[in-house]
């Protein structure tokens, strides 16, 4: 797909008109709505991150060589520290830019940062470090639970028609 033209800066303008290039969304998710598609990625997203994550603990837990918690002066940094600070930049840009393209980034950073959050669910009700313990599967099943359900209602809207307005009829 060729960049388009977005915008003239007219005559006499030293600089070149604007191109926009097509979204990688658009390669990875064809047929699926500008509006969906962030949906999708967040979906996507929390999948993920929750799965990476617990893979990266459980290598930090056996004491993997190379691998090792995140400090700050020797505070260990739980990572949900990082999906709090993730969610907020998500809700300020969501505040000022709501293009499809955005919107498909700001979809995806929200569900990692969701993720990251959830993960340590257990740890955040408790107030303790559980997340090996048996209450740490609160998380676990939480997460689980997350995935099921938003994959669950991406399955079935997807068929679903589009009004007038997400097509850009009055």
């Amino acid at each position: 797909m060729k960049p388009t033209r977005t915008s003239d800066p007219g005559p006499g303008s030293a600089r070149p008109p604007r191109t926009e290039r097509p979204s990688p969304w658009l390669r990875l998710l064809p047929g699926i709505s500008p509006k969906r598609r962030g949906f999708v990625l967040a979906w996507w997203g929390f999948a993920l991150t929750f799965g990476g994550m617990r893979l990266l603990t459980w290598l930090i837990h056996i004491d993997v060589a190379g691998v090792g918690d995140v400090q700050a002066g020797g505070l260990h940094i739980h990572h949900y520290v990082w999906g709090i600070l993730l969610l907020a930049a998500v809700g300020a840009a969501g505040l000022a830019e709501r293009s499809a393209r955005a919107r498909a980034w700001m979809g995806l950073a929200f569900g990692v940062g969701l993720a990251l959050i959830v993960d340590e669910a257990a740890l955040l009700i408790s107030l303790e470090d559980v997340y090996w313990d048996t209450e740490g599967g609160i998380s676990i099943a939480l997460a689980i639970a997350v995935i099921a359900v938003a994959g669950s209602v991406l399955a079935m809207t997807r068929g679903r028609r589009a009004s007038r307005a997400d097509r850009g009829e009055k």
